[in-house]
């Protein structure tokens, strides 16, 4: 009563592999967080350059999906002075959602702007919004606004929730606004400057 080998079976064994190699792999980076044990390669790195990364990483994604991807940056910004790989999970995670609730011919917007001694770096999108009983627990591990979307994707539902420890790991704040259902979504990564 052994299953045979099929090509159907042994993709669906290998991504499920890779579904729980994914999901260690987040468990043990939210682990490392929660010990303040989560090992940061910090650099100066100047807001509209992080940006500029999350744009063109993103960018055949965006045009593949008929959505806008632009970035506005205030002039004469301070510098950041993060961990450029682990601030790019962040905004992967939130472009990622981003594009997954704007639809067709939307519009997703990377902004950077100066607020008293912090950076605000902003990804704000067209799309379908978030419900305010959501916004609280938007965070929360493994916590998903839409159950609908549970299983479909193979995402663990810690995504925004590593996202917030990679920020505060960086002395930040990581928040979300939506005026309501179909006005879109603003998630703000706020920073402080880097003054040497």
């Amino acid at each position: 009563d052994v299953l045979q080998p099929t090509q159907e079976r042994l993709t669906t064994l290998y991504d499920e592999a890779q579904h729980l190699q994914h999901l260690v792999a987040d468990l043990r980076t939210l682990s490392l967080a929660d010990a303040g044990e989560l090992s940061l390669q910090r650099e100066v790195l100047l807001p509209p350059e992080l940006l500029q990364r999350v744009q063109s990483a993103w960018q055949t994604q965006a045009q593949q999906r008929q959505v806008r991807l632009e970035t506005l940056a205030a002039t004469d910004l301070p510098p950041l002075h993060v961990d450029p790989e682990r601030m790019m999970q962040v905004f992967n995670n939130l472009v990622s959602n981003a594009l997954r609730y704007t639809p067709t011919g939307g519009k997703i917007m990377l902004t950077a702007q100066y607020a008293t001694d912090h950076v605000l770096l902003m990804v704000s999108d067209t799309g379908k919004g978030i419900a305010a009983e959501h916004l609280p627990l938007l965070f929360d591990r493994f916590y998903r606004a839409d159950p609908a979307r549970q299983d479909e994707d193979g995402a663990s539902g810690l995504g925004l929730a590593i996202a917030r420890s990679i920020v505060e790991a960086h002395s930040g704040v990581l928040s979300a606004t939506s005026a309501g259902l179909g006005q879109g979504a603003t998630f703000t990564v706020k920073l402080p400057g880097y003054r040497e």
